[in-house]
């Protein structure tokens, strides 16, 4: 009998007996509705419309309320345009999440949701005025507020029905709306327990910020492109301190020059070997002559006179870190405006890799200058010279009104300002450009300026009173400590982060979202702590939304028991961070869910961003983590390994592969990835994946074809079953465990390969391939087609549940082909529990064996076929040769014709002879291939000396004889008895 169903049937058709038989009808074929092609882009509309039509999300609630929960809280991504690749990547990993635990026993809710407030969506706002030749700032803010909403509201209509699209289960109907007016009105309960519990105060720091955007901007908002900076190298004249180093000069090195009117100390390092170097011969420099003494770090002084153009110079001596510190030098600009003593400091981030081996501190102007400017004179002195139009201010001597950045990004006039009076000053010792890694808006992608502004920070130092007092950082650290995360190195991620992060900057000067809803007494700056002013505020807030912190008079929400002249009423707007941060507080909590969250979802970017922010969040109100487990998923990046960009032209665009190949595809591909890591997606791979689907769909469609029919009457217990019936539920029992375990684990790729690699070789290349002539032909009533239907059933209510979290239209397309129902789904269903005496292990041990055997057999017929010796395996009846003990022990009782698929096969002891075929993997057995020899079976194509044998049966098997027999029988009304 040949592996191809197909040509069975058809050669069937004609077989006849010599009465003119048509033996076609007594064959039992395969029958099914279930479609070879599947139509995916058209089908799944159908499947939608009917979940949608039968409310399943609702279903799948009522069915599972009284099961264990399993909360995945959703991480909102911004409603501000069309999802891409990433979203679809993430949203379906989501689903996948919640279908398996689902189905796993859970009652796992999924409630989606939108970031809707923030610079993205702001973003977009100002790019409609810009277009107009129109300013943001000339537009009534309210007006502006109204239309940010308006925009939002669009883009989560156009958004929920694409991720519905690729099939996501959820509660579409009441997803989260960060600009709701009850989340508006908890992220400003959250806000409001932050000052309250003394966290929150306003400082003066050194942010990044956009000149663009005219905002600050949190860590999670930039990204890093390469950029060009004029480099400067700069005297310092030693002014007082060590005797030795009297009319020295300390150099420093920088990238950005136009900090150095913000500069009021250098920074060394007690770790470098520093010198003390005379110029003997000044050579081409202009910024040296000759008798310059100046102090250096050992290994990069060759380098500095090198950049300088310095013709020669002499080492003089040691520079102790005893004779550094406590040293004074004068500003570069002494004399005009900058008197200020700069002090030299120790600081542990100095490094001799370039630069000179010091390092100028502008504490205005970065995050280790002002640190180190703080341990050592605390917050007084720390200069503001560059206001939020990237402009120096009127004050600043010499540079007043010349600018870091234009409102485009572009570089301003500053850098050749300050580079043009140093060279005045001579104080510039050498200057150059360097190509380097630089923070840009990841909305503008301009360039960005560290600028000390004032701002409302939380403290990681602050103590949180539901935490025992510990310290906000400690805290934090503890829980991360407590958090399972998958991939493990997201715990090193984020805990460095959180080990080493400065306060947390809340406040950002735009204009669209929640405002921070306090108030400053004006004569003292002390902040108004009042629940009864707060709760005017929340309610205020839920009832109007935020728009009423700027519609309403501080009268309304101060009562009577304040004078509204006497306080400032903050108008900053709140990071976007914080809103998504406190998600937990107004979806979790507010809708009864469990906190805290089973499980957070998103790219690994988000360990600075959204889990970063709601740890911070958490744990300062609560104590704790807002989740148990924070899985992660890496970049999706063209096949070639490049970064998706639409200016490239190089995205995939969901939409199209919905078009082209369906949602299930791209489920699949999803599923089958390293998504953990970077990962790509093309053309190339996409058709990969459409082939693995194609494979995956006929073994479905051979299931449903060889079941039709099936009824309990014919179900055989495991302990009837022939061995081979056996070894597939052993396996069965295997890939339960396996299967529940990766899903668990999150490894859905090994979900997919293993049921993959278990449908295509082990049934359709082994399994199926022995069973069909049993199938095909064995007699209805025969133990062993009853035993096969069984385990085909047990295969079916398996794989058809256990892929359906991935191809969740195919296998409720599969699901429904075999049990129609306006009413049922594959959804609906609970991955089957397995008994645990289907287990075998040392029938598969034997079974192993046995396959072992057969690929040296099935290794040898395919020669034979390949030089057209014999056609179809039933021509063939080989003799086995075999050696192994072991082999010859597992082969006891089984029929080495029938796992062959050859009408005959004789298994014999010994070596074989030399010419016989033999496979160097499979040692011990040896393969004689022979053409089987008696006449053809019509029915079976079976060659057998017995055909013929029963009588009025002349051109049949004795098997199928029977087979006929009893088909007749049932055909006449006749009972046939098992």
């Amino acid at each position: 009998m040949s592996s191809d169903s197909n040509s069975k049937t058809s050669s069937a058709s004609g077989a006849q007996d010599e009465g003119g038989r048509d033996y076609r009808e007594t064959l039992f074929l395969p029958e099914t509705d279930f479609p070879m092609r599947a139509g995916l882009p058209q089908r799944e509309p159908e499947w939608l419309e009917r979940w949608n039509k039968m409310d399943l999300y609702a279903r799948l609630r009522e069915e599972a309320k009284d099961r264990p929960t399993f909360t995945l809280h959703d991480g909102p991504p911004y409603a501000n345009g069309d999802i891409h690749i990433g979203h679809a990547l993430n949203k379906t990993l989501k689903d996948i999440v919640v279908k398996s635990q689902q189905m796993m026993g859970k009652n796992a809710a999924y409630v989606p949701g939108w970031d809707c407030h923030g610079l993205p969506i702001e973003w977009k706002i100002e790019e409609k005025y810009r277009k107009k030749g129109k300013n943001k700032d000339e537009v009534p803010p309210l007006d502006f507020r109204r239309e940010c909403r308006e925009f939002a509201q669009a883009w989560v209509d156009v958004q929920r029905e694409q991720f519905k699209r690729l099939g996501i289960m959820g509660d579409w109907d009441n997803p989260y709306l960060t600009m709701s007016f009850d989340a508006e009105a908890g992220i400003v309960r959250e806000f409001q327990k932050f000052l309250m519990n003394g966290s929150l105060y306003r400082g003066s720091k050194p942010v990044m910020w956009s000149v663009v955007e005219k905002t600050a901007l949190a860590e999670a908002e930039v990204e890093y492109q390469d950029h060009t900076s004029p480099t400067i190298w700069v005297k310092f004249p030693v002014r007082k301190g060590s005797a030795a180093l009297e009319g020295a000069f300390i150099v420093i090195w920088t990238t950005t020059p136009w900090t150095i009117p913000g500069n009021r100390a250098v920074a060394f390092s007690k770790d470098i070997a520093y010198g003390l170097y005379e110029v003997t011969d000044a050579g081409e420099a202009h910024g040296a002559k000759a008798g310059d003494k100046l102090v250096l770090a050992d290994a990069l002084a060759e380098s500095v006179f090198a950049s300088a153009k310095v013709a020669a110079f002499e080492r003089k001596g040691d520079v102790k870190a005893d004779d550094l510190e406590g040293l004074v030098c004068a500003h570069p600009f002494a004399g005009q405006g900058y008197e200020f003593d700069v002090p030299v400091l120790a600081g542990d981030f100095v490094t001799d890799d370039t630069g000179t081996g010091f390092v100028h501190i502008a504490p205005g102007h970065g995050q280790d200058d002002y640190m180190l400017w703080v341990q050592n004179f605390g917050y007084k002195g720390i200069p503001e010279t560059v206001n939020e139009e990237g402009t120096y201010y009127d004050d600043v001597p010499l540079f007043a009104g010349c600018f870091v950045l234009n409102r485009q990004g572009k570089d301003g006039n500053a850098n050749k300002r300050v580079i043009e009076e140093l060279m005045n000053a001579g104080r510039l010792l050498a200057r150059g450009k360097l190509n380097h890694s630089y923070p840009h808006s990841w909305r503008s992608k301009a360039p960005l300026i560290f600028r000390n502004t004032a701002q409302w920070f939380v403290s990681m130092d602050a103590q949180i009173e539901a935490a025992g007092g510990k310290k906000l950082r400690e805290v934090a650290l503890a829980e991360i400590d407590k958090t399972r995360f998958v991939p493990a190195r997201g715990h090193n991620r984020i805990y460095s982060m959180v080990e080493g992060r400065p306060d947390w900057v809340l406040s950002r000067q735009r204009a669209w979202g929640v405002p921070l809803t306090l108030f400053v007494k004006k004569d003292d700056g002390s902040l108004l702590r009042d629940e009864k002013v707060n709760e005017r505020i929340a309610l205020a807030v839920e009832k109007e939304g935020a728009d009423a912190w700027f519609e309403r008079p501080a009268e309304d929400f101060l009562g009577n028991d304040y004078k509204a002249e006497d306080y400032e009423k903050v108008t900053d707007i709140l990071d976007v961070w914080f809103d998504s941060g406190s998600t937990h507080a107004f979806v979790l909590e507010a809708r009864g869910m469990p906190v805290p969250a089973d499980l957070y979802l998103e790219g690994s970017d988000q360990h600075r961003g959204w889990f970063q922010s709601s740890l911070l969040e958490s744990c300062a109100t609560r104590g704790h983590a807002p989740y148990k487990q924070v899985l992660t998923h890496g970049m999706t990046l063209t096949e070639q390994g490049h970064k998706m960009s639409k200016s490239l032209g190089n995205a995939v665009e969901p939409e199209k592969i919905f078009k082209q190949n369906g949602a299930d595809i791209l489920r699949l591909w999803v599923a089958s990835t390293d998504y953990w890591d970077d990962h790509g997606i093309g053309d190339t791979i996409i058709k990969s994946n459409v082939e693995a689907y194609r494979k995956l769909r006929n073994t479905f469609r051979y299931l449903l074809g060889n079941l039709s029919g099936f009824s309990e009457e014919e179900r055989v217990a495991p302990d009837d079953m022939p061995e081979l019936e056996r070894v597939i539920l052993h396996r069965l029992a295997e890939l339960d465990e396996l299967v529940r375990r990766a899903y668990n684990e999150y490894d859905f790729k090994r979900v997919v390969h293993q049921l993959t690699n278990f449908m295509n070789v082990e049934l359709s290349a082994f399994y199926f391939d022995i069973r069909k002539d049993t199938l095909y032909c064995d007699a209805p009533s025969s133990l062993r087609r009853r035993a096969c239907r069984t385990v085909l059933d047990a295969l079916f209510m398996r794989l058809t549940v256990w892929l359906a979290p991935v191809l969740c239209f195919t296998a409720e397309e599969v699901w429904l082909s075999r049990f129609p129902s306006e009413t049922d789904s594959v959804h609906l269903q609970l991955f089957p529990e397995t008994p645990e005496g289907w287990r075998d292990e040392a029938l598969a041990e034997k079974w192993k064996k046995i396959r072992e055997l057969r690929r040296a057999v099935t290794g040898a017929l395919e020669v034979e076929r390949r030089e057209k010796r014999i056609g179809a395996s039933l021509e063939a009846a080989p003799d086995v040769y075999v050696s192994r003990p072991e082999l010859i022990e597992a082969m006891k009782g089984i029929d080495l014709a029938e796992i062959s698929i050859t009408s005959q096969a004789r298994l014999l002891e010994g070596e074989g002879p030399a010419e016989a075929f033999r496979l160097e993997d499979v040692p011990g057995v040896a393969v004689v291939p022979k053409r089987a020899e008696g006449k053809k079976c019509q029915r079976s194509w079976k060659i057998l000396p017995e055909v013929g044998s029963v009588p009025g049966y002349p051109d049949l098997s004795p098997r199928d004889a029977e087979a006929v027999r009893e088909y007749d029988a049932r055909a006449q009304g006749k009972k046939v008895e098992a």
